[in-house]
């Protein structure tokens, strides 16, 4: 990382870059007799009374003694990847939202307030795609009453990592006590090489509404209701893959949303004991093939950062991280 103009260290940001991706350097206290540097890349988010915050990919915030900065500029955002589709963050925010409907939701301006009687906090949470129309603390009040009146936690979910994400709001969210529960990493890929794979694809069975068998499998399945399936069969044409087993619930399952060249990919999980036999790679390229009858040809996911398993069986698959979201829970 370069920083220096004529061999001279500069820093030259200032609070009016607020909002853009910057690259910095600053001086660490090691505890040594020498001095130790390092780099931060990110939005800046605030510089107020003497302290830079910047949020990092990760959507982790960093926050610098404005003194200890030796050199500071900003940046271009990051480069398109190379593998896979173009998207922007805006139309994957609205495919996303889409495969995971609401049962309940009420506008505030360009935000979407969601609910489903608490099922998964994607379907129980603030999509806030714009300007609330309220000031900020006006707008977050308002949010708490919403959920208040649903016997809700109130949430709302941020996106960070690419061009267009909400570094900011979540940096807003954070001053005014909200506080960060769970993180997820949305992948994408082209589709046709997921569907071309070898796989057992004979034993997967497609339907399109979940089974009483399906449910069994499915861990998120807690509490029976009809808000759980509808927000299940929600999308523009949904698809549930099942590898029956010797068992009352399968050996597999997944769900596939098909709108128009996404295909999204949820709900993949294999029993315990029969893992590592290639039944999650045949349930998703039996939906990616079904996906690419419909007219896709190209690919989503979200997966946890500590899911290593998946995160490991999606690399194989030609899968690169977009960006990142987070549900900020108030306090």
């Amino acid at each position: 990382m370069e920083f220096t103009i004529g061999g001279r260290l500069e820093v030259r940001i200032t609070p009016a870059d607020v909002g853009k991706r910057v690259s910095v350097r600053r001086r660490t206290d090691s505890g040594g007799s020498g001095a130790e540097f390092t780099d931060v890349v990110g939005v800046l988010t605030s510089w107020n009374e003497g302290v830079v915050s910047i949020t990092r990919k990760s959507g982790e915030p960093v926050h610098i003694v404005e003194s200890s900065l030796v050199a500071g500029k900003v940046v271009p955002a990051a480069p398109a990847r190379r593998r896979g589709p173009a998207a922007s963050f805006e139309e994957l925010a609205a495919v996303t939202a889409r495969a995971w409907q609401p049962v309940e939701s009420e506008a505030l301006g360009d935000w979407r307030l969601r609910a489903a009687g608490g099922f998964t906090r994607r379907a129980n949470s603030v999509l806030p795609l714009g300007d609330p129309g309220l000031p900020l603390g006006e707008a977050l009040g308002r949010v708490r009453r919403w959920y208040e009146e649903r016997g809700l936690p109130a949430y709302i979910q941020t996106a960070t990592g690419a061009e267009g994400t909400q570094e900011l709001l979540s940096a807003e969210l954070e001053g005014h006590g909200w506080r960060r529960e769970g993180s997820a990493e949305v992948r994408i890929a082209a589709l046709a090489p997921v569907g071309d794979r070898e796989a057992e694809v004979a034993a997967v069975r497609l339907t399109r509404e979940p089974d009483a068998a399906w449910l069994a499998r499915y861990q998120r399945f807690s509490t029976s209701g009809p808000h759980v399936l509808r927000v299940l069969g929600s999308g523009p044409s949904v698809w549930f893959a099942t590898v029956p087993g010797s068992g009352d619930a399968p050996d597999a399952i997944g769900r596939c949303v098909v709108d128009g060249r996404w295909a999204g990919f949820m709900a993949v999980e294999v029993a315990p004991e029969q893992r590592r036999r290639g039944l999650a790679t045949a349930v998703m390229t039996a939906l990616a093939r079904r996906a690419l009858d419909e007219g896709a040809s190209a690919a989503w996911l979200q997966v946890e950062e500590d899911n290593e398993g998946a995160r490991a069986l999606y690399d194989g698959m030609g899968f690169t991280g977009h960006h990142r979201y987070h549900h900020y829970r108030s306090a």
